[in-house]
């Protein structure tokens, strides 16, 4: 599974890969229980490659901050995304210190963890992530 093809999907719960596309969409895979269907045009999709978080001095892509967290977490789950506001903020200070706190509503980490751990427990490797930021920071 790799990073740059895992899409949210507004509306939709959970993660999905995309496995290709046709004339009207894309064809995904859900990440939690593995089921296929189609992505048309008319629903609202993000790529987690470019999504980021931002701080009071840049915006860090969301692969850096995924790093992070399964660095403090070992690779394995982080804390539950259903803790209070003030717990997930409290943690998600300790993975990226410098975040705006003005502009990164609880909301908005509770996602962050939420895919964080969908992911820990289809067992993505967090290790490849560093590698591909690497990659596109050389190219620049």
């Amino acid at each position: 599974m790799e990073f740059n093809k895992i899409i949210a999907v507004t509306g939709k719960p959970g993660l999905y890969e995309i496995l290709s596309q046709t004339k009207t969409g894309v064809i995904v895979k859900s990440i939690v229980d593995g089921k296929r269907f189609p992505i048309t045009a008319t629903h609202n999709v993000s790529l987690l490659e470019n999504i980021a978080i931002y701080t009071y001095e840049e915006e860090v892509p969301l692969a850096r901050v995924f790093k992070n967290i399964a660095e403090k977490a070992e690779g394995k789950e982080a804390i539950s995304h259903k803790e209070s506001a003030a717990k997930l903020t409290e943690y998600f200070s300790e993975v990226l210190p410098d975040f705006d706190q003005e502009r990164v509503y609880a909301s908005n980490i509770k996602k962050v963890i939420q895919w964080y751990n969908t992911l820990a427990q289809a067992n993505f490797d967090f290790s490849t992530l560093v590698e591909a930021e690497e990659t596109t920071t050389e190219e620049a």
